[in-house]
């Protein structure tokens, strides 16, 4: 009995002490809805595509505009055609629009003051993009795909591009270079002479896209049919031509669309070349008292010209008053001498 007695009372001590201990807690996971990543360019790739090195940020002079490029322009018709892919062919937005659904590089929003931003929470989301206007798309397995006949290629006719130009005091350089892309939708024109408005998509940093441009071979002319031109190298050559419609200044204003736009235009230009011709040229500054510019400012002037020409006319007509002899031999000379006594 005692035996069983025991036995009992080990079991009963088991039960209690394995209601006594807390139950095991279920870790739950939930999954929250991020944008996708972009993917950054490797270094491979960065090594066998190079591109041009970074505007350094401690520059001492830069002066930064906006410019409106007409794609149907024949210089920035390599950016226009061709409007639908063809084969490998493809334009400048539809190869930008394709990196971004794939997530190889991230878009920005456009804001209502025109300014772009790359901060990461001005990231534009690839479904309320598509959603604002207007896109067909598909989504299976989370992922955004646009058909290619639902591009809106042939109707981004524009692009707005920020520049750069800037003196690097290190290098002793003066550069223009390009820091951001922006496509531009032209829609609403019709047949009653309506014209187009403009819908700008979003912005691009140029950093993050260039490696990919510098492998997207351009028909640059003509005359000429071979892609010996890259998207990069166009950029960076500044081979495109567009008229300025904003300076970043003070106001943050944009230029008056009237017809002083024109001369405001043609002003800032004339600006960013003196700046560049100064870099280069420098008036020289000349002493009054240094003979050597004196005898200069006289050519100048003429002086030293007028001098030469009256001593060679004197001596000229000194010698046709001269007497003249015929024969071999010549005419004694004659010295006046004083003779000592």
């Amino acid at each position: 009995m005692k035996r069983f007695f025991i036995i009992g009372f080990i079991v009963c001590l088991g039960v209690v002490g394995a209601q006594a201990q807390p139950k095991k807690s279920r870790v739950v996971t939930t999954t929250v809805a991020q944008k996708p990543a972009s993917k950054p360019v490797s270094d491979r790739a960065a090594l066998m595509f190079p591109t041009s090195d970074e505007m350094p940020q401690d520059v001492v002079w830069r002066r930064d505009i906006y410019r409106q490029l007409d794609l149907l322009e024949d210089a920035n018709a390599p950016l226009y055609y061709p409007v639908e892919p063809h084969g490998k062919e493809q334009n400048l937005f539809t190869y930008l629009f394709r990196l971004f659904l794939s997530g190889r590089i991230p878009v920005y929003t456009y804001k209502l003051d025109g300014n772009e931003s790359f901060d990461p929470k001005d990231q534009a989301d690839a479904h309320e993009l598509l959603d604002r206007y207007s896109i067909y798309y598909e989504e299976k397995d989370g992922k955004v795909s646009v058909p290619e006949s639902d591009i809106p290629s042939a109707e981004v006719k524009r692009f707005y591009v920020k520049e750069s130009s800037y003196f690097d005091q290190r290098s002793a350089t003066y550069r223009t270079r390009v820091t951001a892309l922006c496509p531009v939708l032209m829609r609403g024109a019709d047949d009653f002479g309506t014209e187009a408005t403009p819908y700008p998509l979003f912005w691009v940093n140029y950093d993050d896209v260039a490696s990919y441009l510098s492998r997207m071979p351009v028909m640059a002319s003509n005359l000429n049919n071979v892609t010996n031109m890259t998207v990069d190298d166009y950029f960076t050559m500044n081979r495109y031509q567009g008229k300025i419609y904003k300076t970043k200044n003070l106001q943050g204003r944009v230029l008056a669309n009237d017809s002083s736009r024109v001369s405001e235009q043609a002003r800032i230009e004339k600006q960013l070349k003196d700046f560049e011709e100064h870099i280069w040229h420098q008036p020289i500054q000349r002493d009054s008292l240094d003979s050597l510019n004196l005898e200069a400012d006289a050519q100048k002037s003429g002086k030293v010209k007028k001098t030469r020409s009256s001593r060679r006319s004197k001596a000229s007509t000194a010698a046709s008053k001269a007497p003249k002899y015929s024969g071999g031999s010549s005419a004694p000379r004659v010295s006046a001498r004083r003779q000592r006594r």
